[in-house]
């Protein structure tokens, strides 16, 4: 039988670790050299500041929860049963170009699902964090995604990849625009999907994310009552996914645009929440 991980005990880690983190990452933007950066790939970024601030969280995840299987954007690693996910630095091309938007996220999954999540923004010292059937805060506030009842009146945010082709992205943002939705890309999924939980956004859709830019995200729009996109199933934390995360009016709209065949996972009601 497999151990339940003691959830509090992590949660409150996380809540710590992660003041340390985004202070490193404040630090390395801070100082930080014009034009000091690497690229791993066509617009994929690297700075000495995303290995330092991995190293970091790695090294108190493993001194304090040693049993915890780690995968990180940096780094890599195996999945397990309990897994911690990682991503130093989320819109590392806004951090290398001096652009202050930017995060940390850190999630911790059971059986490839967050059950504890936090995005934190170092410049603006906003702090979301999230535990399955608890809610989502932001600096210790609730948040709920917006009441938003059509596309009309919707801003979104959309992200694009480079594993795909361009063609069905402009299909999907021709469309969006014809529906009466804004739209806006701002270099960070991470943010995004937290600004969606929080109701700055009120969606967001890309067709292929890391499981380190988006599981921490997509459980705080859930918790924050807003409705997510299914993953595919055989997907594991190591492989990319479509990704939707909206409120729920103009979810299924969405999901309509976005010319994928995605499943969506609507709000539980109060009653159905985990303890």
């Amino acid at each position: 039988m497999t151990q339940i991980p003691d959830l509090d005990a992590r949660e409150a880690f996380l809540s710590d670790m992660m003041a340390r983190a985004t202070a490193l990452a404040l630090n390395g933007f801070r100082t930080r050299n014009a034009g000091d950066f690497s690229l791993k790939g066509a617009q994929d970024f690297l700075t000495e500041t995303d290995l330092a601030v991995e190293a970091l969280i790695r090294a108190e995840i493993a001194e304090r929860f040693p049993q915890d299987a780690i995968l990180g954007e940096e780094g890599g690693g195996t999945p397990a049963h309990a897994t911690w996910v990682i991503d130093p630095i989320d819109g590392t091309a806004n951090f290398a170009r001096g652009v202050p938007h930017f995060c940390v996220i850190v999630a911790f999954c059971l059986a490839g699902e967050a059950v504890l999540a936090a995005i934190h923004q170092p410049v603006t010292g906003e702090r979301w964090q999230a535990r399955r059937g608890h809610g989502c805060s932001l600096n210790g506030a609730p948040v709920r995604v917006t009441r938003t009842p059509d596309m009309g009146t919707a801003c979104l945010e959309m992200g694009w990849s480079r594993r795909h082709p361009l063609a069905p992205y402009l299909q999907a943002q021709e469309a969006v625009i014809t529906a009466g939705a804004n739209i806006r890309r701002s270099g960070s999924g991470g943010l995004a999907l937290a600004y969606v939980a929080s109701g700055r956004s009120d969606g967001y859709l890309e067709i292929s994310m890391n499981s380190w830019d988006c599981v921490a995200g997509l459980l705080m729009v859930r918790e924050a009552g807003g409705v997510v996109a299914k993953v595919p199933e055989g997907l594991s934390l190591l492989d990319t996914r479509p990704v939707l995360a909206a409120t729920p009016a103009i979810a299924a709209q969405m999901a309509g645009i976005s010319g994928l065949d995605l499943a969506l996972i609507f709000p539980a009601e109060e009653g159905d929440r985990d303890e």
